[in-house]
């Protein structure tokens, strides 16, 4: 692959790979430690990039897959991205405050796990089942399932 090449996909990428980063890591350095180990992988990953899925899909799943593998290798704590604000349950929050709504949702996620916060990350980034289920390897059944239980899981930890 060429440079150039490259990094046209990252320039075309940055902001996706910023959230995912935002996700997972707390402190600034981690953050840029995630960034250039998604990079890495991206690098050593793109010669088995097919084309079956589109470029996007396959920046998603190497960058969550790297985020996980990370914090699993360095144990690090999780932090969602301040750009979630909302989730589309219903009746979930009672305040009329909407900083306070998201600040809630905020503390919520943070309690999930790292594949729970992946399917999140990318339901919120209002991704199809189908490409949710590109992105992670899941059935589609699989994510409908998930969702439903992340939804749950939010709902109490809320309430």
């Amino acid at each position: 692959m060429m440079k150039e090449e490259f990094l046209q996909i990252i320039n075309a990428n940055r902001g996706l790979i910023f959230k995912v980063c935002n996700l997972y890591c707390y402190e600034q350095e981690d953050k840029k430690d995630l960034f250039q180990e998604i990079l890495l992988q991206m690098w050593k990953s793109y010669s088995g990039f097919r084309g079956d899925s589109a470029l996007s899909t396959w920046v998603y799943r190497v960058a969550i897959n790297t985020a996980v593998t990370y914090i699993k290798k360095n144990r690090r704590t999780v932090r969602q991205s301040d750009e979630i604000i909302h989730l589309d349950i219903p009746d979930l929050l009672d305040s009329e405050d909407e900083e306070e709504k998201t600040s809630m949702l905020h503390d919520a996620i943070n309690q999930l796990d790292a594949i729970e916060k992946s399917i999140i990350l990318l339901y919120l980034e209002d991704k199809s089942y189908h490409e949710i289920s590109e992105i992670t390897g899941f059935s589609k059944t699989n994510v409908g399932v998930k969702l439903n239980r992340i939804k749950t899981k939010l709902s109490n930890i809320i309430k």
